[in-house]
This record gives structure tokens, C-alpha cells and sequence, in this order.
């Protein structure tokens, strides 16, 4: 596949400064296009950790892996992956994010996260009356509703009951029943304008008029309490999902353990031995902390939170995820701002306090560049746009496309034309969420329209004169780029080609085996003399279900026990176990006495095709990324400039 002149031309153009490109040695030239030692020498630097074989750590080994690194970002761009709107949206969202620091986007979310952080040291307590209008309604019903709440208003901090005012006056549903009462709340449960007065008025107050989405309010705010703290837990899973090899009962087994824990065994041995959530049972069973509402299982928080002091241990219960034990480890001081900062950062970004930040870094980027705006298109606009738009039909004459009136211009060579948010409003006219009125669909949309072309050419200018972001985005350009062609050219290839992978599994079988397994019974008691029991039982040839029967008394469990086949590695045999025909020795682990039943001995062998398929692919991808790569070496001209190569190879040595 011969990749084309002006597709590299494409990919030098993001890769490297305008500016390093003729102060820079060429190190190399892929089809006579100039590939430069500035660039090599920052990926060899940033990456060199990342390579696992010591043969491709020196300069020679590590300047394979950047032609193929060079060639595959080529190829992508030869077969148009960067048109591709995936591609695009992700890029965009990462480029936006790099840009926030540079944007001075940061500072603003920063501030309204700490006022979000310690407004969240708090819950408050409100009611309010409603009176409801759209931001698409006419002058004269939202002048009507206005008139309605200052009445409430003056009625209230006249000092007439409020439960009764909103009664009478709320638009909200079963405000009379609630007398218009909301309970408690944090930040980000309401909208930003609401939280804003609910923290903002003393407690005993009643706020003034304000005016969210949904109408005009006034608060009465009731209250003001500290919230509860974070909490660490640990716990002991039962999952209850389908497994063929399971030999017992989930809520039986957790009920068994709830019982040793009785009986004094290690809560921490006994979630390292029978927890299935694989996450916490080598700690223990202990998770990370949360906070009321972070998990998903509301039951598990319920248990949590009930639990008082630390070691307190609950009853088993069921979660959507399973049967459960938890123990009470901690509960937390608050959390430090830092410690929440990103977490309150991005709900800021998210949310209303977004527009906030909008309107602070335009002004910014209007400031730093010159920017004048036709204050006469909204007249045109309001005109010029039809009804057909509130049914998301709204249609132009082709031409006016081409209409080249500057509604806006940035840094005097950048113009926003007529055209251009002509085409802007007709694309959003599909989308979700679009005003009722025409007047509300223009500004709305002119506010989208400006904020997003500021940034845009802000971020141009940015990596063109910003040599670190140039560099940080240019990588993560190819990177996605990279990602996009191996998916299309390799892993979905391999995945989709079951005769090619079927092929390469029947010519490499011998990568492909079972290593030794075991056919056993095993027995584990935290008891030494019920494992004796145990043990002799198995001996004597009893079932693991006999077993069982004769040692769980009378709600006692002194025993846990399952069949099954295992390899040596598996984790339900004690370590150091010998694999051997009959009854094992007794070993002691976590707290345990383990004895195994070895009643097959499972030579290796080959695993069926079923068996690995995954790894089979997985081995298969690698060959067919190795035939490709052979495929675009030679099918492009790499020359490398043997002189530049020996400057970079003193410079790093």
C-alpha cells in the first residue's frame, strides 16, 4: 500500500512546529518527506520507560519502532480515519480539555469547585412556593406570575405562615399537601440558580424573588445541618450469578461464614478464602471509601451507614450484586478540598455553573484578541427564520450558505459569517432540548456558536505559537489515530477471520495447553480437630455433602467443602500443595486447615480451540500486525540520514 505524498504532508503538519522544522536536522525522509530529529528525540525520551525489550531501548532498536509508529499515523491518514466523526468528537472533547489551563478555563472551574466544596460541608433544609413560566413565554404571563410571587413574597416576610402561602399560591405539585417543602439538600441536587439563594440566604429568611427554568421562586430556608461523613467498610461477597462449577447454595455459604465469624474466625482470612468480589478479597475484604449516594447499590449504603462503631459487623443481606457481611472500618473526617477537587471540577464543567465559566473565558479570549461583533443579526435573524423551525424543518435557499456578511470577527483574521450561523442554527434545530420560541432559539444558539468559535481559535493560535501544547497534542492525535487504523486493519480483522485464526491455532497447538490438573474434594475448618474429623471421613470415602451433614450441627458450620477439577495454580488449593493421588497432608493458611482429596491426576494436554480462543486471537493479531508492517515498509521509501542519527545518538548518550 503506497502512501500518499499528501497524507504525510498532513501528518508532519501536526506533528511538528512550522518553526522547529528549519531549525531541526532531518533524520529521516518516508517517500522523500522530511522526518525530523526534534520529534524523535522527544518521543524516544517521553516513552523509552515504556519498552519492555532491552534490544529496543538503544537508539537504533528504538527508531524501528518509530518508523512503524510513523508509518501507521500515515496510514491512517490515507485511509481517511481522521474524517472518520468518532474519531473527531473524541478529539475535539481532548483537545477542550488540554486547552482549559491555557484558556485560563481552570482558574474559573477551580473557584466555583471550592464554593461547591464548602457549600457541600452542609445539607439545608427548604420549602418554597413556585409560580410557574417558561423562559418561552410571553411578556405578559410571565409579568402576571412575577406579580403573583412579589405578593407571596411581601405575605411571607410580613410574617404570615408559609406552609399555608404555599398552599395557595405554588404551581408545584402537592405543594398544599407539603406546605412546599423540598427536605434536605446538598450542592448539585438543584438547579444552580436555586442552590445559589438556598445557601445564600440566612437560615429563618426567606429569599428574594429569583427565576430558574422552571419559574419564579421565593425560599424559606428552615435549616442547615453538617452532613454525614464518609465511611470505610469491608465485606464479605457471595455473588449470585451462574457458575457451572458451583456446589453450593450462595445464601447457604454466607450464612455458613456469618456463623465462623461467630464462632471468633478471622473476618479478614474469611474474605480472603470465600469473598467472590476479587477486588477487596486480598485486602481483606476492605473497599475504598465512599460517601452516601457514590455507590450503586443503595442497600449496601443503607447496611453501611446503620453499622455505629468501627468492627460493628452486619447480618447477611442481599444486594443486587450478591449476599453480603460488611464491617464497619471507619468513619471519616471530611474530605479536603484537594482530595475532591477533580471530582467537584468536573460536575462544575457538567452542570449550569458551566455557563459561568463560558462567559468568564470569553471575555478573556475577546480581550486577548480583538473582537467586534454586527450587533444588527438578531433583528435579521428574527426575520429571516420562520416557524417551520419549532417543528425542526427550518430550511434556507442554498445560496444564502454562500452569504459572506461578518456577523462576528476574531483577531482580525478569522470572520463568523451569516452563512456560517445560518448553518449552525439549522443543525441544531434537530437536537434535543430546543427553545419554543424563535427569540430564545437565536440567542441561545449565538451564545453556542460564539463560545465555540472563540475557543476554536483559540486552540489554533495555541499550537502554532505553544510549542509544549503543539507537542502534547500532536501526540494524542496520533495516538487516536493509531488506535483507529490497528482496530481496522488488525484487531477487528483477527476477531471477525475465525478460518484465519482456526489456521493459526491448528499451526501452533503446542503454545496451547492445559498445564496439570487435579480431580479433588477440599475441606477447610478453622478447626484442628474438625479438620482431623474431616479428613479421616474423606478417607473413608464419604462425600463432601456427607461430610458436611455430620459436622454443621445445630446451626454450627465447622467446615466449608467443595468438588471440582483444578489446575495447581487455582487459588481454592493451600500454597505449596503437592498434587498426589489420595488424601493430602494438613495444611494451614489464612488462618484455615485445609486437606485435599486428590481422586484424579489430569495430565497436561492440549486445550481445545473453544478453550483459548481469546488468547488465540489475541497471538493472531500479532501475526497479522507483523505481515503489515512488512506490507508498508515495503511498499515506502525510508531513508535514514545516517549523519543526524549519530548527532541524536551523542546527544542522548
Amino acid at each position: 500500500m503506497k502512501l500518499k505524498s499528501a497524507s504525510i504532508l498532513i501528518l508532519l503538519f501536526v506533528t511538528i512546529l512550522a518553526s522547529a522544522q528549519k531549525k531541526s536536522d532531518v533524520i529521516m525522509t518516508i517517500d522523500d518527506i522530511p522526518v525530523y530529529t526534534r520529534e524523535f528525540v522527544r518521543v524516544y525520551n517521553k516513552n523509552l520507560d515504556l519498552v519492555q525489550d532491552e534490544s529496543q531501548k538503544t537508539v537504533d532498536g528504538y527508531l524501528d519502532l518509530f518508523i512503524d509508529y510513523k508509518l501507521k499515523v500515515a496510514a491512517a491518514y490515507e485511509q481517511g480515519l481522521d474524517k472518520k466523526a468518532a474519531y473527531i468528537k473524541e478529539f475535539s472533547k481532548y483537545e477542550a480539555q488540554l486547552s482549559r489551563n491555557y484558556l485560563y478555563e481552570d482558574k474559573v472551574t477551580t473557584d466555583l469547585a471550592r464554593q461547591a466544596y464548602e457549600r457541600g460541608k452542609y445539607d439545608v433544609n427548604v420549602a418554597h412556593i413556585l409560580l410557574r413560566t417558561s423562559y418561552d413565554d410571553v411578556p405578559a404571563d410571565t409579568l402576571i406570575a412575577y406579580n403573583k410571587i412579589a405578593e407571596a413574597l411581601v405575605k411571607a416576610r410580613a410574617g404570615e405562615d408559609f406552609a399555608q402561602l404555599a398552599g395557595e399560591y405554588s404551581q408545584e405539585p402537592r405543594a398544599a399537601e407539603r406546605g412546599g417543602d423540598l427536605g434536605y439538600f446538598s450542592t448539585f441536587t438543584m438547579v444552580h440558580e436555586f442552590e445559589d439563594a438556598a445557601f445564600e440566604t440566612p437560615v429563618g429568611e426567606i429569599s428574594d424573588i429569583l427565576r430558574t427554568q422552571f419559574g419564579y421562586h421565593i425560599i424559606f430556608v428552615k435549616e442547615k445541618r453538617t452532613r454525614e461523613q464518609d465511611v470505610t467498610v469491608s465485606h464479605i461477597m457471595i455473588s449470585e450469578s451462574e457458575n457451572a462449577t458451583r456446589t453450593f447454595n450462595p445464601e447457604e455459604r454466607i450464612n455458613e461464614i456469618n456463623t465462623l465469624l461467630a464462632q471468633g474466625s478471622s473476618f479478614e482470612d474469611l474474605a480472603k478464602q470465600y469473598s467472590e468480589d476479587k477486588n477487596s478479597a486480598n485486602k481483606g475484604g476492605k473497599i475504598s471509601r465512599f460517601s452516601k449516594g457514590q455507590l450503586r447499590s443503595k442497600e449496601f449504603e443503607e447496611v453501611a451507614y446503620s453499622l455505629e462503631n468501627s468492627g460493628d459487623l452486619s447480618e447477611p443481606f442481599k444486594s443486587e450484586f450478591g449476599w453480603h457481611i460488611v464491617r464497619l472500618e471507619e468513619k471519616h473526617m471530611p474530605q479536603t478540598f484537594e482530595e475532591q477537587k477533580e471530582v467537584l471540577e468536573k460536575k462544575v464543567g457538567e452542570g449550569a455553573r458551566s455557563k459561568i465559566v463560558n462567559t468568564a473565558v470569553n471575555h478573556k479570549i475577546k480581550e486577548k484578541y480583538s473582537f467586534k461583533v454586527d450587533d444588527n443579526f438578531r433583528p435579521f435573524f428574527s426575520n429571516f427564520i420562520t416557524d417551520s423551525i419549532l417543528k425542526r424543518v427550518w430550511d434556507y435557499e442554498e445560496d444564502f450558505a454562500q452569504n459572506e456578511r461578518a456577523l462576528f470577527l476574531i483577531g482580525g483574521d478569522y470572520t463568523a459569517t451569516y452563512g456560517d450561523f445560518a448553518a449552525y442554527i439549522k443543525e441544531r434545530q434537530t437536537k434535543k432540548g430546543l427553545p419554543k420560541s424563535i427569540s430564545r432559539i437565536i440567542s441561545e444558539s449565538y451564545e453556542l456558536f460564539e463560545t465555540e468559535s472563540l475557543k476554536r481559535y483559540f486552540r489554533d493560535q495555541l499550537e502554532k505559537t505553544n510549542e509544549e501544547y503543539a507537542s502534547v497534542i500532536s501526540e494524542y492525535r496520533d495516538g487516536l489515530l493509531i488506535f483507529d487504523v490497528m482496530r481496522l486493519n488488525i484487531w477487528d480483522k483477527a476477531k471477525k477471520d475465525t478460518i484465519g485464526s482456526k489456521a493459526y491455532y491448528e499451526n501452533n497447538k503446542e503454545k496451547y495447553q492445559w498445564k496439570q490438573r487435579i480431580q479433588a474434594d477440599i475441606v477447610s475448618s478453622s478447626k484442628d480437630d474438625m479438620i482431623e474429623v474431616a479428613r479421616t471421613m474423606l478417607s473413608n470415602g464419604k462425600t463432601i455433602e456427607e461430610i458436611k451433614e455430620a459436622l454443621n450441627k445445630e446451626k454450627a458450620v465447622n467446615v466449608i467443602a467443595s468438588s471440582g477439577t483444578y489446575e495447581l495454580e487455582n487459588r481454592n488449593l493451600p500454597e505449596g500443595f503437592e498434587a498426589v493421588l489420595g488424601m493430602s497432608k494438613k495444611y494451614s493458611q489464612n488462618g484455615n486447615f485445609i486437606v485435599v482429596n486428590v481422586t484424579e491426576i489430569v495430565s497436561p494436554s492440549i486445550k481445545a480451540y473453544d478453550d483459548v480462543k481469546g488468547r488465540v486471537i489475541s497471538d493472531f493479531q500479532k501475526q497479522l500486525e507483523a505481515d503489515w508492517m512488512r506490507e508498508l515498509r515495503n511498499a515506502n521509501n525510508v531513508v535514514i540520514n545516517k549523519k543526524a542519527l549519530k548527532k541524536v545518538k551523542r546527544q542522548i548518550d
